[in-house]
C-alpha cells in the first residue's frame, strides 16, 4: 500500500505531544504506532483512518531552512526515503521534524546534489536509529 501523508494540523499536533523515538543532528522522529493507536483517544484515532496504514509527515520550518526551494527539497528527500523504506517501515503514524539548519557555509546552493545526498544519509542514518 501506498504511504498516506499527513495534511492536517490536528495529525502533526497529535504526533508532537510525544517524546521524539530518534535524534540526529539535524532530524527528530515522533511516532504514533499502530499498537499505540487503539489506546488513544477517538479522536487521536480518527486522524490515522484507517489505523493499519503507514503515514507520514514532514516539518521544515522557516526558521531552519530560510528558502522554499531548500525546504522543499528537504521535503520530498524525507517523503523519498519513507517510500524507500515502505516494505520495512512500520504501520502507523511517523514524522519527521527539522530540528537544526544545515550550515550555509557548507552547502551555499539552495538546493543542490550535496545537499540532497546529506540529507538523504541523516534520514536513513535517522530512521535505522529508530528501527523503523
Amino acid at each position: 500500500m501506498p504511504i498516506k501523508h499527513l495534511r492536517v494540523r490536528p495529525q502533526f499536533q497529535a504526533l508532537l505531544s510525544g517524546p521524539a523515538v530518534a535524534r540526529t543532528s539535524h532530524f527528530a522522529l515522533h511516532r504514533l504506532s499502530s499498537a499505540r493507536l487503539p489506546g488513544e483517544t477517538e479522536a487521536v484515532q480518527a486522524l490515522f483512518m484507517p489505523v493499519d496504514e503507514t503515514w507520514i509527515g514532514a516539518m521544515v520550518p522557516k526558521r531552519w531552512a530560510r528558502r522554499a526551494v531548500t525546504r522543499n527539497a528537504i521535503r520530498r528527500q524525507i517523503y523519498a526515503v519513507a517510500e524507500d523504506l515502505d516494505p520495512s517501515l512500520s504501520s502507523g503514524a511517523h514524522l519527521v521534524r527539522l530540528r537544526s539548519a544545515f550550515a550555509p557555509a557548507e552547502f551555499p546552493s539552495a538546493t543542490s546534489e550535496a545537499l540532497k545526498k546529506a540529507v538523504r544519509a541523516e534520514l536513513n542514518k535517522l530512521f535505522a536509529r529508530a528501527g523503523a
